[in-house]
């Protein structure tokens, strides 16, 4: 067994194969695999033990550019290249990485990439909600052969933590800060050991080379159970800004909205570039209590207003064109959508909102189309 001899698991033989051109959503590793395979032909970078990819190609897979042979990488990560750096360089070292922002900035995202790059595989993974326990960082049993046999290799299942560990690769843990204190703390052992003893069998999980956990959390749940001072000194948090500016915010929600429209097969144009702006320019104005001219101080809504809501606000006006329009994104298509996402609170956020369209949108040029259907939908 893997908890024992830490040799890899064997692949499940009676596993089904997925036909991947049906795959709503396809794991990174698969959705780039021309981009990682591209990447490893050229890569001649010391690597890391057990990792695909050397410090340097995992930064080029997850930021893009262009390869000698003419290999396009598109971006995954669009800011501070600084900040992939620290990512990449904390996974080649004995810390583990925490990823740590607003609610929308990229964190699952940037997560998922870096194992893909890093193990070919980023499926690995805990998430983190009130309702999660020890077994998922640790190992469960099969209770019926453990009442049949007693404490066992054969009872025992293996959590993605442990599976990690004795495959040398990346475990993500999504939402960390949503796990229960006592649950968390699970995390000491495995961080600062490296190893995961089994008292039930008298026995350990050593991890092996290339073994790192990426955990995300986002400040908004400050409080709901707060990471102690010993879990935090095991990992290097790595704090993921919202987009520095508009253009790049723009470039996000364009590139990643088209992307989500091709896998969804909708029957419509790629979103117009001007529509795009449109809806970042609000959300920006919106999160930011200024507009973008800096003249006219603004009320802020109680949502977030991520560029992760922008994209579905724009991928719903997608939709909207495809099947009751003219397959075009126009105002109308985005305007429920919009409305939807800023208006949390019936009560105040509407007032936000209709004060914003009242006092900004009414009075832009250019937006007249965009003020109506926004009135309408309200």
């Amino acid at each position: 067994m893997a908890a024992k001899t830490n040799s890899p698991p064997a692949p499940a033989a009676n596993k089904p194969k997925v036909d991947q051109a049906t795959v709503l959503r396809r794991h990174a590793e698969e959705e780039y695999a021309h981009e990682l395979a591209a990447l490893a032909a050229v890569d001649d970078k010391p690597k890391p033990p057990n990792w695909n990819l050397s410090p340097w190609a995992v930064k080029q897979y997850l930021l893009g550019g262009t390869l000698a042979d003419g290999t396009t990488i598109t971006p995954k990560y669009v800011g501070n290249e600084r900040l992939i750096e620290i990512a990449v360089a904390t996974l080649a070292t004995d810390r583990a990485l925490l990823l740590y922002g607003v609610p929308g900035t990229a964190k699952s995202w940037v997560s998922e990439h870096l194992a893909a790059a890093i193990s070919g595989n980023s499926t690995l993974l805990v998430q983190g909600t009130a309702g999660t326990d020890e077994s998922a960082l640790r190992y469960g049993w099969n209770y019926a052969r453990l009442l049949a046999e007693g404490p066992s290799e054969a009872a025992m299942t293996e959590s993605p933590m442990l599976r990690a560990m004795a495959t040398g690769t990346i475990c993500r843990v999504e939402e960390l800060t949503r796990i229960p204190s006592e649950v968390q703390d699970t995390l000491i052992t495995i961080l600062s050991e490296k190893s995961l003893p089994v008292p039930e069998l008298n026995t350990e999980v050593q991890a092996q080379r290339g073994f790192n956990v990426i955990a995300t959390a986002n400040n908004r749940d400050r409080g709901v159970n707060e990471l102690s001072s010993a879990l935090m000194r095991r990992f290097n948090t790595v704090v993921l800004p919202v987009p520095d500016n508009l253009e790049d915010e723009v470039e996000i929600v364009r590139s990643r909205s088209e992307q989500l429209g091709r896998a969804l097969e909708l029957p419509a144009e790629a979103p117009a570039l001007e529509e795009v702006r449109r809806v970042v320019t609000v959300f920006r104005e919106l999160r930011d209590g200024l507009t973008d001219d800096g003249k006219t101080k603004l009320k802020s809504p109680s949502g977030t207003l991520s560029a992760a809501e922008a994209i579905s606000v724009v991928n719903s006006g997608t939709a909207m064109a495809a099947f009751y329009g003219d397959g075009k994104l126009n105002a109308r298509d985005l305007a429920s959508g919009i409305t939807g996402a800023i208006v949390k609170d019936p009560v105040q956020d509407r007032l936000v909102w209709q004060e914003y369209l009242q006092t900004v949108v009414k009075e832009r040029d250019g937006w007249g189309d965009f003020y109506r259907a926004c009135r309408e939908a309200l």
